[in-house]
């Protein structure tokens, strides 16, 4: 049986890892981006994120010559978008990327194709996407519509990825994976597609379930990390360890408390439970009052470090990490770089010496700040008076306490506690 070819649109943080895994695994994958540099980088067998593993995965998928990167949208026979779906300002999602990438394809179908989306989307929009291809096509025809004049069959479904920035090229191959088909035929296509290198349990569903199962995953993430965060600032005022406090809660057998941090962060987390809210108003109280917990812990950072400088002459903050968590570059809605910046605009008389081993330089919107610089770790606490730790990085962890002796320690995550 001959492999469809398969045109994955997006290379970030999803659809580079996944494109190399499908290609290492015998499909035949063109990657599209809009992106000219990366497109180039990645054609030579460059990375262009950080994820272990990746460097050497993509040189093997690029030299087989399984997969090519473009920028012009290619005809196959299997369309997989991996497009950013960010919300607006009133929470509601932004399925623009999505359009975009649906009026590139929509040209270049002659019937019979699949057209994945992998993008963590609000429910129904499988269904969307496929209506504004069919909109611009109206020649071709959903499977399972009625057809009385034959036309061409297009199938439709919703896979959403469920991996861990840092250890994506295993759970990529090892996760089990949800597939939503619009109709049963969708489903077995999709579930060809995914079975090439998917060796966890492959779960047929429809297509605005499988939307919904991605989001209510990680609305529960996020609900129980609200309690954590409630439970930090509940600690801070009656004086207890937030991290002695549920060490011990979670030794009932039946308890789990996660560990609370500066807020949530990610492409996942922090937008996903958001769109349920959207979906569903009325219905949604606690998914809303989580996001709005998680979301109001950096007021609480910024209050501590604004009470640690204010009666020094020349403050100057350390702050340790800029990612949304451990060990990885992605910045994408982290709670860390929001810190950053908002204490360097509440605090304009102090120095803020950035600290984050896993980019190489300041995002443009820090780097445009007058009072705030790029460090290495030990510079930055060889300088300062404040030291606040946002991220856990490896290298953050390593630090003897002795380096900490004299300062004043704002830690976020508990790792010196």
């Amino acid at each position: 049986m001959t492999q469809p070819s398969v045109a994955f649109v997006g290379l970030g943080y999803i659809g580079l890892p996944t494109s190399v895994t499908m290609a290492n695994h015998g499909l035949t994958v063109t990657g599209v981006d809009i992106n000219e540099d990366n497109v180039g980088r990645i054609n030579r067998g460059e990375v262009t994120i950080v994820e272990p593993g990746l460097e050497e995965l993509l040189k093997k998928a690029v030299d087989s010559g399984n997969l090519t990167a473009t920028t012009l949208m290619p005809h196959a026979d299997t369309y997989i978008l991996a497009v950013p779906t960010p919300f607006k300002e009133n929470h509601e999602g932004d399925l623009s990327y999505v359009f975009a990438a649906a009026e590139s394809i929509a040209p270049l179908l002659v019937g019979d194709e699949l057209i994945i989306l992998e993008s963590t989307s609000p429910p129904l929009s499988t269904k969307k996407m496929a209506e504004k291809i069919l909109t611009l096509r109206p020649d071709l025809v959903a499977d399972g519509s009625p057809n009385p004049d034959d036309k061409p069959v297009i199938h439709f479904a919703h896979c959403p990825e469920r991996i861990l920035p840092g250890q994506a090229m295993e759970e990529l191959i090892t996760n089990d994976r949800i597939i939503g088909g619009q109709t049963p035929e969708a489903t077995r296509r999709a579930t060809e597609i995914y079975a090439t290198f998917c060796t966890g349990e492959l779960l047929p569903t429809d297509d605005t379930t499988a939307e919904m199962a991605k989001l209510t995953e990680n609305s529960f993430r996020d609900v129980n990390i609200a309690f954590a965060n409630e439970l930090s600032l509940i600690a801070d005022n009656l004086g207890i360890n937030v991290w002695e406090l549920i060490e011990l809660s979670n030794h009932h057998p039946r308890v789990n408390i996660l560990q609370p941090g500066p807020g949530v962060g990610g492409h996942c987390i922090a937008v996903d439970p958001w769109f349920i809210v959207a979906a569903d108003k009325e219905n949604s109280n606690l998914i809303r009052t989580a996001r709005e917990v998680n979301d109001g812990k950096p007021d609480w950072v910024i209050s501590k470090v604004t009470h640690a400088v204010q009666h020094l002459e020349k403050p100057k903050v350390a702050v340790l990490g800029l990612a949304f968590k451990a060990d990885i570059d992605d910045l994408r809605e982290s709670p860390a770089l929001n810190i950053t910046k908002r204490l360097a605009v509440s605090l304009p008389e102090t120095d803020v010496l950035a600290v984050e081993p896993n980019v190489e330089s300041l995002p443009t919107s820090l780097g445009s700040m007058k009072n705030v610089r790029s460090a290495d770790l030990h510079e930055a606490l060889d300088e300062v008076d404040v030291v606040l730790l946002l991220v856990d990085h490896r290298e953050f962890k390593a630090l003897p306490a002795t380096t900490l002796k004299g300062k004043t320690v704002i830690d976020t995550k508990g790792i010196w506690r």
